[in-house]
């Protein structure tokens, strides 16, 4: 009897996709998209002549600070790009920041944002407003897909293929496992600190309402318009693969991020606004954070690098 030879496995990159979200995950990922949008559609008539105060509007300037930087400046720039490197501490410290913003784990969403860096405005690209062509109503429906609507999608990206790095970090992956966590804290403690500062228990109600809620829903449509509009229309001075553009009226709300030619042309660089009057919040903290010893090797742009990323 002659033996049957197996043939040898090919060697190759892992798949773009690992399975799909269990059911439960994928309701907690409606709950956590829609919850906050049905709280911004009350909050006019909530807010007329009642419901809204100072102390609201400080907690929720505070909060969306803390964890809107914490997805510019820690999941994105640090976790994602590598844009500098931070001291063990810090870099704990950002993995909580970010995962304030409900926007999903910190593997899920490096494993995401590299995946759409891999593949941008391509075949595999998560998240692109161009993925069902440049018809009026292909581009509606590739607005919707790109803003939101990829989000309802159960395919995960693997995290083995585009995030090994972090699911060979324990802690990360302990702050990864504890995202229920994280987003009960940045919900919740809006409304304990808005009861306490002013010692009511409305106060604990707007407090939950506004800088939690309302705060989580306009920062992530701050988050989806850098994936949606930032792809779509704007000015492109630097040469990127992509459709990635500058998109000025979202820049300091999201904290620099809409600098968003630069970032495709040059990924790994901590500063996207390079541009005369083009301000980038992020790129700021990052220069505090060196200035105080607690991260190092930051990649700033340099004037000879620009220059060769300019289109011609």
């Amino acid at each position: 009897m002659t033996a049957t030879l197996e043939p040898t496995p090919t060697k190759g990159p892992k798949p773009l996709i690992n399975g799909q979200r269990p059911g439960g995950l994928q309701f907690a990922v409606y709950v956590g998209v829609l919850l906050p949008i049905v709280a911004l559609a009350v909050a006019v008539p909530f807010a007329w002549g009642w419901g809204l105060s100072w102390v609201d509007v400080a907690l929720s300037a505070v909060f969306y600070c803390l964890s809107g930087l914490g997805i510019t400046v820690a999941f994105h720039r640090y976790f994602t790009h590598g844009s500098f490197k931070a001291q063990r501490w810090l870099r704990v410290a950002l993995a909580i920041s970010g995962s304030l913003a409900v926007q999903g784990p910190v593997i899920t969403w490096v494993a995401d944002h590299r995946r759409h860096h891999a593949f941008s405005d391509r075949d595999g690209d998560p998240h692109s407003p161009w993925a069902y062509g440049t018809s009026p109503l292909a581009i509606v429906k590739g607005f919707w897909h790109a803003h939101m609507g990829w989000l309802f999608e159960r395919d995960q990206s693997n995290a083995e293929r585009f995030a090994p790095d972090l699911l060979k970090d324990p802690a990360i992956k302990k702050v990864d496992q504890y995202f229920w966590l994280w987003t009960v804290i940045t919900l919740v403690a809006p409304g304990i600190l808005g009861g306490l500062i002013s010692w009511s228990w409305w106060g604990l109600v707007t407090g939950f309402f506004w800088a939690g809620l309302v705060r989580v829903c306009v920062l992530h449509h701050v988050t989806w318009s850098v994936n949606s509009i930032c792809h779509m229309i704007g000015e492109r001075p630097f040469s990127a693969r992509d459709r990635s553009a500058n998109f000025w009226p979202l820049a300091i709300l999201s904290f620099g991020e809409s600098w968003h030619n630069l970032h495709h042309a040059d990924p790994t660089s901590a500063r996207h606004g390079v541009q005369r009057g083009q301000i980038d919040i992020s790129a700021r903290l990052i220069w505090l954070f060196e200035k105080f010893g607690w991260v190092d090797n930051v990649r700033w742009p340099t004037p000879t690098r620009l220059a060769r990323l300019r289109a011609e």
